[in-house]
């Protein structure tokens, strides 16, 4: 699933470098492959409940950029119903559907960072800090508004990212032992100075690691918030 999210997401920057050359030719020749793209994410029989989450996300993705075509939007929504049903088996049913029933406990999941539970993206969505979820090997599960804005990239743009792409080697080479100890089971917190274009500021970061309903850490939450004025802190 992830490398098909990555070539998506590899395909749509693609189509965006052509529409700046004015490369009509090429934009039309990449906007066939993305349909076939769309289909093969769709197609995906997800293996466990993290693919799952990624494939329902992957759609609603896919409403929120095209929320202004209304024929669009039902057949995005009747494949978020159709992807509903196949693994979670119809309401009316009130069971699973058996392929949803052979899937083995998973290793990972989105939960919240209290015991399990999920993850409420909708909160997190909300938040003006820059708040993001990172699996074990240190890749982007979830960045919210603020902290994709912050980075000038896509939500779709970050999945299965490593963060040292995003942080640059040398602030990550600094954190990962931050990671790490998160990882290991504790939270922690600290602070470290960035440069803008309004001076330096004091940024404040926590992490939280997440565990699956068998109280393994599969991942941590982390959260960025600003703590000072630019002029509050030394350069």
């Amino acid at each position: 699933m992830l490398e098909l999210l990555q070539a998506f997401s590899s395909r749509c920057a693609q189509i965006d470098a052509a529409i700046r050359a004015g490369d009509d030719c090429r934009v039309s020749t990449l906007d066939s492959s993305v349909d076939d793209l769309i289909d093969a994410i769709v197609k995906y029989q997800a293996t466990n409940v993290l693919e799952i989450y990624m494939q329902l996300q992957f759609v609603v993705y896919l409403l929120e950029q095209n929320a202004d075509d209304c024929a669009t939007v039902t057949n995005h929504a009747a494949t978020l119903s159709h992807l509903l049903d196949r693994y979670f088996g119809n309401p009316v049913k009130r069971r699973l559907p058996q392929a949803a029933e052979r899937m083995p406990e998973p290793e990972g999941y989105l939960p919240n960072m209290d015991n399990g539970n999920f993850l409420n993206s909708a909160i997190l969505e909300t938040l003006p800090d820059r708040v993001a979820v990172l699996t074990r090997d240190y890749r982007y599960l979830y960045s919210n508004p603020a902290n994709c804005a912050y980075l000038g990239r896509k939500p779709i743009d970050m999945i299965g990212r490593h963060v040292a792409e995003f942080i640059g080697p040398d602030r990550f080479a600094e954190t990962k032992a931050n990671f790490d100890a998160c990882f290991a089971g504790e939270r922690r917190e600290y602070n470290y100075q960035r440069a803008s274009a309004e001076g330096m500021k004091l940024i404040r970061c926590r992490m939280s690691p997440l565990r699956d309903s068998g109280g393994r850490v599969i991942g941590a939450l982390v959260m960025m918030e600003n703590v000072s004025a630019p002029e509050a802190v030394k350069a």
